[in-house]
């Protein structure tokens, strides 16, 4: 082996929160690496043209939850990212007569509401009030070190921190966390109201990279997880990122390269070197040694301690934390290219529409999404899927030839490892076909607009894109597996039980999501570990 010119620190992975701690990292002076195994860099943040004249987000599809101080500080609309709030939220078709549309205005959604439910109109202001007291309070938290279990002053003072903002919450807010951690999202919802769609609409976010039912206890989190987001200033608001999601990492690997940031794609890692208890560099598949001050990974936790660090050299009961920890979730993703617009049946157009801008969710009842996970754990895949469809092209005409759109499904729920020991390269198109033919029943055009598809199985996604189960989260967010038990207690604050090694990916607080935050605070512990403060 030859070795390679020190750097400060070395990336492993070069999706966006890998890219975001390089150019922290950068920023204050160090010589940054990013190693990532794809020719191109983005993780699941990227773009790529499926069928000829169609390009689309491969795997993630919208944005809401990128943090705004990752976006200003790494000025990446001067390097030229551009997202549009998306003008419509949600359309369900119902039947072939029947629907629920809920835009951006707020007298108009009262008025959809009650033409289900005045009862649940009438709740719904009270609700959204108290859901957005408890996403302002913790957002405090998203870019904080958690505090570290047995940790030493700064862990006790961050733990009195915590201790102020759950008094800021008061006794109603305290009740309504505690809710929201404990109970399932169906539980909790049917608590507050009774209209089946409206309740699928908000189950839905509580299911998106959820391998779970609506009434699995801890889901009721997830849902607030999806809505901490804001886009262009506007809270809770979903956009899309005009080129597709890559224009967000081709940004952030602008960012990184003016700062001096080497990224070096078709570069896999084969192994974390670890001299004398500590990580001083990597070794790539084709044999170069690369030395480092620093090693940071933003891939799996799976990944990192399952094949680049050998198991004897971690803490016994870190090593069995990795191997249990919980990856699944449920996601079969498509990219579709269409002729046309897709034209339903309850509520018909010539082209494109406004509905045709909203998130589009078969998801009609909690019933509905609960039937969907029991059928895949016992048959593999739902056979009535829950799907949300966007259709990107309506707003940004890059990706499409004229008049021509670009379907992005993501869809639920479809069981990681078959029951059956059978593989998903036996059954992809199939189930692709039963995903198509589930939104034809709402739209009977669909199918015959259909001129090309990317299918991505859960083990797709794995293969693809090293989301390990076809985990989009890097790791589930239940209870055991949030804040200061992110990956594990005792190892909240990023770093991993080797000295200078570093975890900054989504299996970090504050979770997954398109956030950029496990990056930015992960840099910032490695300053914080030198001595040094961010630029």
């Amino acid at each position: 082996m030859t070795e390679a010119a020190r750097y400060d620190a070395i990336i492993v992975g070069g999706g966006h929160n890998g890219l975001v701690c390089a150019f922290y990292l950068a920023r204050a002076g160090h010589k940054v690496c990013v190693l990532e195994r794809r020719g191109i860099v983005g993780g699941a943040v990227v773009t790529e043209e499926f069928h000829p004249g169609f390009r689309n987000s491969v795997a993630s599809y919208a944005v809401s939850l990128l943090s705004p101080k990752v976006i200003a500080e790494m000025d990446l609309a001067r390097h030229g990212l551009d997202i549009r709030i998306r003008p419509m939220a949600y359309f369900l078709p119902l039947s072939d007569d029947n629907y629920f549309l809920m835009s951006r205005d707020e007298q108009e959604n009262l008025a959809e509401i009650a033409r289900f439910s005045e009862k649940d109109a009438a709740a719904w202001p009270e609700y959204e009030r108290r859901l957005s007291h408890l996403v302002h309070l913790l957002r405090e938290t998203l870019h904080k070190t958690p505090p570290n279990a047995g940790g030493g002053v700064r862990d006790f003072l961050g733990g009195l921190g915590l201790g102020n903002t759950l008094r800021k919450l008061g006794i109603e807010g305290q009740r309504d966390l505690l809710d929201l951690f404990g109970k399932s999202a169906g539980e909790l919802l049917d608590s507050w109201f009774e209209c089946e769609p409206l309740k699928g609409i908000l189950a839905f976010d509580a299911l998106t990279g959820n391998y779970a039912s609506p009434y699995t206890p801890g889901s009721a989190y997830v849902l607030l997880h999806h809505v901490f987001g804001e886009v262009n200033g506007v809270e809770g608001a979903w956009g899309h990122a005009i080129g597709g999601m890559g224009s967000i990492t081709q940004a952030m690997a602008a960012a990184c390269r003016e700062h001096g940031v080497e990224i070096r794609t078709d570069n896999p890692v084969a192994e974390v070197t670890v001299e004398d208890g500590r990580a001083t560099g990597v070794t790539l598949e084709n044999g170069e040694s690369i030395a480092a001050r620093a090693v940071a990974a933003s891939i799996n936790p799976k990944l990192l301690y399952g094949q680049l660090i050998p198991e004897d050299l971690l803490p016994p009961a870190f090593a069995r934390r990795m191997r249990d920890w919980k990856c699944a979730s449920g996601t079969f993703r498509m990219n579709v290219a269409l002729s046309e617009a897709p034209n339903f049946t309850c509520l018909p157009s010539v082209g494109p529409a406004r509905q045709h801008t909203a998130s589009i969710l078969i998801a009609p009842s909690l019933a509905y999404l609960d039937r969907a996970y029991d059928d895949a754990r016992q048959f593999g895949w739902a056979r009535a899927p829950a799907i949300e469809m966007q259709l990107p092209s309506m707003i940004d005409d890059s990706l499409a030839p004229p008049g021509q759109h670009v379907a992005s499904l993501f869809c639920q729920h479809f069981a990681p490892v078959l029951p059956d020991g059978s593989s998903w390269d036996d059954h992809r198109e199939a189930v692709a076909d039963l995903i198509i033919d589930t939104i034809t029943r709402y739209a009977p055009n669909f199918r015959d607009a259909v001129l090309g598809r990317m299918i991505l199985s859960p083990l797709d996604l794995e293969r693809k894109l090293a989301l390990v189960g076809g985990d989009i989260f890097h790791g589930r967010l239940s209870l055991d597996q949030l804040f200061s038990a992110r990956p594990m207690l005792g190892y909240a604050d990023y770093r991993g039980p080797l000295d200078g090694l570093y975890m900054c990916g989504s299996a970090t607080h504050p979770g997954g999501g398109i956030m950029g935050a496990n990056g930015r605070i992960a840099a910032l512990e490695v300053l914080r570990a030198r001595g040094r403060r961010a630029a």
